[in-house]
């Protein structure tokens, strides 16, 4: 005789703050924020590499941190606003960054370039890169298998001149 599994739990109502919109999604308690934006949201931008946190395709804001949404549960961000790449576009504009990783031929392939971006942003706001070795420090959990790692520290070095100079 074959035995039955156990039901599974039943699903949890979640309300996600996302590119300053509210989101309310009905969510099984293990499914990470990365899964929540890609597969139930459709917001396709973040990118699922390693599904382990150690190519960081997958980072987005999280009150203005970077964070690996692979290692996060969905339910553990209620009340705290994310910023996907969807999110940093305004009235029509790329966001400043977005604009440098353009200007700055800072990707071929593309792939890890949402999360590279959302790490620069989260990286200039964490304030902590002095010096070339910080930000090639600060930028080592995103893994750009082209190898766009020259043009992307100019980017951070960009970004980082910009908002010393606001």
């Amino acid at each position: 005789m074959e035995k039955e599994n156990p039901p599974l739990p039943p699903l949890q109502p979640v309300t996600l703050r996302i590119n300053g919109k509210e989101r309310r999604l009905e969510l099984a308690p293990w499914t990470s924020l990365l899964d929540a934006l890609r597969e139930h949201l459709h917001l396709t931008g973040t990118k699922k590499g390693c599904d382990h946190g150690q190519c960081g395709a997958c980072t987005v804001l999280v009150d203005g941190k970077r964070i690996n949404s692979c290692l996060t549960l969905a339910m553990m961000q209620e009340d705290k606003e994310i910023t996907t790449v969807e999110g940093l576009a305004k009235d029509g504009e790329l966001h400043p960054v977005q604009q440098a990783f353009i200007d700055n031929d800072a990707f071929q392939c593309g792939y890890c370039t949402p999360g590279q971006i959302c790490s620069v942003i989260g990286l200039v706001n964490e304030g902590k890169a002095k010096t070339m070795d910080d930000i090639r420090d600060l930028m080592s959990g995103n893994v750009c298998r082209c190898g766009a790692y020259v043009n992307i520290v100019k980017v951070v070095q960009e970004a980082l001149e910009r908002s010393e100079a606001r």
